[in-house]
């Protein structure tokens, strides 16, 4: 897993929770990198896992939960640090049915050995979209963070359901994205 998901996960823990936080965080897990992330190094992603898991331990949050808040975290940053992608695009669907195609192709130019999850997007009308998640990481929490960030970015009302193909593993799973119908 590429280091910006460790940077911006220990930026976004100092932000809503501490410094000090962050520095327990690092001294309580057994880390193979020993907590030393650099944007563009390439880690293990269950020192994420565990990072996550000990984030929970100590606030009480449920991990799931923390791993969403990352996603909607994320988002923010991306739009920021890649505004292109977001203009490019004229609203949450149009932009999810391009992360795939384009957004992932773009980044792997900047990190060639990037291990992305594949996304596969399908229109059901106007109102519905059919979000299909696939990795081998189990991080289906932080792509539903990711979409409901999008569609904030966008100032869409979209619910999201989610069903888990994977049998709880997270590694496949369906994201029935809807929009409200438009007035007639």
């Amino acid at each position: 897993m590429k280091g910006v998901v460790f940077t911006e996960f220990l930026e976004m823990v100092e932000a809503q929770f501490s410094s000090e936080m962050v520095e327990e965080l690092l001294g309580s897990c057994e880390l193979a990198s020993g907590g030393a992330y650099t944007s563009i190094g390439t880690y293990d992603h269950r020192e994420l896992i565990a990072l996550v898991v000990a984030l929970s331990e100590k606030t009480g949050a449920p991990a799931g939960a923390l791993v969403h808040e990352f996603g909607r975290h994320l988002l923010r940053r991306f739009t920021v640090g890649f505004p292109g992608f977001f203009t490019a695009a004229r609203d949450t669907f149009a932009f999810l049915a391009q992360v795939e195609g384009y957004v992932h192709t773009e980044v792997r130019k900047l990190y060639p050995d990037a291990e992305l999850p594949t996304f596969e997007c399908r229109s059901e009308g106007p109102d519905r979209m059919d979000m299909v998640y696939r990795s081998s990481r189990g991080f289906a929490d932080l792509a539903h963070g990711l979409i409901a960030a999008t569609a904030e970015h966008y100032g869409e009302a979209i619910t999201v359901e989610v069903e888990d193909l994977s049998g709880g593993a997270r590694k496949h799973v369906r994201f029935v994205l809807r929009r409200p119908a438009a007035a007639e």
